[in-house]
């Protein structure tokens, strides 16, 4: 089982996020991250094993910000490792999202993405669902917060399988 927590506010957001994920620990897990906005963009922190591993790396590289998502992972797509952990970034590297579930038809997506140039880092079904969000926000006529709130709509419309998601973009 993979855990979501996402925070927005005005205290720091790293110390918070890493203390709800040590809540989930008992779960189990291969991988933690975080992606974080810091006001010159995201911030992605993530790393393979329990969340130890990821707390050693915050600790040499804090980020201050005072909203995030974080995720704790259990593998479904694509081997434990680095590359695979969540969070994922779309396309433009604006867009940073973490996923609980599983897209049973994202080689659809990703076969239609990679035609229009997206390229994929990891071998999960999450990072094509952070890409097709992302070409959905590029899309859009939309403006401000509507514009994600539409583009995550319209990618759940399309997408099958099961999720729990957290969405964070630098606009």
């Amino acid at each position: 089982m993979c855990g979501i927590v996402a925070y927005t506010g005005n205290r720091e957001a790293q110390p918070i996020l890493l203390d709800a994920l040590s809540r989930l620990e008992y779960r189990g897990y291969d991988s933690a991250g975080t992606a974080m906005q810091n006001g010159s963009g995201l911030r992605i922190q993530k790393k393979y094993g329990r969340l130890n591993e990821l707390s050693r790396l915050v600790q040499h590289e804090p980020v201050s910000a005072s909203a995030g998502i974080s995720h704790t992972r259990w593998a479904t797509h694509g081997e434990p490792n680095d590359t695979n952990a969540h969070p994922h970034l779309d396309h433009s590297g604006k867009l940073a999202m973490v996923h609980n579930g599983v897209i049973d038809n994202y080689q659809h997506f990703k076969a239609l993405l990679e035609k229009e140039g997206h390229q994929f880092k990891s071998s999960t079904d999450s990072e094509i669902l952070a890409h097709l969000i992302g070409e959905y926000y590029d899309g859009s006529a939309k403006h401000g917060e509507e514009r994600l709130v539409d583009a995550i709509k319209k990618a759940l419309s399309e997408v099958e399988g099961t999720y729990g998601i957290a969405v964070i973009h630098t606009e």
